[in-house]
């Protein structure tokens, strides 16, 4: 994640304003609403076209809008750049969005990809043990142990419907696990400085490279010419793609990486009221208090 810092003079202001503070809150419920977005949108769009071809053109779409953007305003993007972060998205971006997408269109509850994805830094934290070297300590391991059990606390109830394959459940994972070995292994990418316009236009296209193989053996790659299939996408490269990240990126110009981390952790309890709102998907006392668990475990390994 981007070390942005704010000048000491800006925050000082921002203390002293209530309207800057007013503002910046108001931001932070943007970016949260936008990131859960995502899922909703996923979910929505599922009941009208199959996974792969809703990935498929929101990928596409993200990295064409881009892509006028990336080569107008530079720099000129070298190959080998271009080629590491084409890799990038192929493995991570694609894994991830596949990860989410597909569990969703499976029929796992919404909240619960969105925890599961959640567990972003959990994943970080551990698998840069065997990949960097970095062991993690006392209160990572503990962060961890939390997570996981919060994970299981909330899954038990969906598990037993029977609904819903079990491996079903470990798409997410995969994912995340996906995203966090990229996250890692970028440290040792010379187009880490790449701006993020350019590198996600490749990291779009590259994806979507790989999603069209999926939709083409699946439906084929033409477009659902139906209104909830044009607007889902439209819905998640606006609001989930350009927005969310948008928003992320101010955000962080305005306050702290941490504060910043720690309004995004309330993603999967916003998406949980959404989903249950908007498709009557389940949220029992049993899913809170997993939920609950979880995110005291991500802040542990967070801090740690």
């Amino acid at each position: 994640m981007t070390n942005a810092r704010i000048p000491p003079a800006a925050t000082a202001a921002s203390r002293k304003s209530p309207i800057a503070a007013y503002g910046l809150i108001g931001l932070e419920i943007a970016m949260l609403l936008s990131w859960s977005a995502g899922f909703i949108g996923t979910r929505f769009a599922s009941d009208h076209a199959p996974i792969s071809l809703i990935l498929l053109w929101r990928s596409l779409a993200s990295g064409l809008l881009l892509l006028p953007v990336a080569l107008v305003f530079g720099p000129k993007i070298r190959l080998r750049d271009a080629l590491e972060q084409a890799a990038i998205g192929a493995f991570a971006m694609a894994g991830y969005l596949a990860g989410f997408g597909f569990a969703i269109g499976f029929g796992v509850p919404t909240a619960l990809v969105a925890l599961i994805t959640d567990m972003l830094p959990l994943a970080v934290a551990v698998l840069s043990w065997p990949l960097l070297g970095h062991a993690l300590n006392g209160r990572q391991w503990l962060g961890t142990s939390l997570g996981m059990t919060g994970v299981v606390l909330a899954s038990m109830e969906s598990l037993s419907l029977g609904s819903v394959e079990i491996w079903a459940y470990l798409l997410p994972v995969a994912g995340t696990l996906a995203l966090a070995c990229s996250t890692l292994l970028q440290r040792r990418f010379q187009s880490r400085d790449m701006p993020v316009y350019q590198s996600l236009c490749i990291q779009c296209l590259a994806a979507a490279a790989v999603f069209s193989v999926f939709a083409y053996h699946e439906h084929g790659v033409a477009p659902v010419l139906e209104p909830e299939f044009i607007g889902g996408v439209l819905w998640l490269v606006v609001v989930a793609t350009f927005g969310a990240w948008t928003l992320y990126y101010v955000a962080l110009k305005k306050s702290s990486p941490a504060r910043v981390t720690a309004v995004l952790y309330a993603s999967p309890p916003v998406t949980m009221i959404w989903a249950w709102a908007m498709f009557g998907e389940p949220m029992s006392w049993m899913m809170v208090v997993g939920l609950i668990v979880s995110l005291i475990g991500i802040v542990t390994v967070a801090r740690g």
